[in-house]
């Protein structure tokens, strides 16, 4: 279950094509939310 939270974490980081550090802050902080999400629903 860590792995694919993991993955689905590592995946909407690279793909969202971040181009500055500002822009890696907010999507790791977005796939931050996501997990986030995910996890309240179990």
């Amino acid at each position: 279950m860590n792995r694919l939270l993991f993955a689905l974490a590592a995946v909407v980081v690279f793909l969202s094509g971040c181009n500055t550090l500002a822009g890696v802050g907010k999507d790791v902080q977005r796939a931050g939310e996501a997990v986030e999400d995910v996890a309240k629903r179990k």
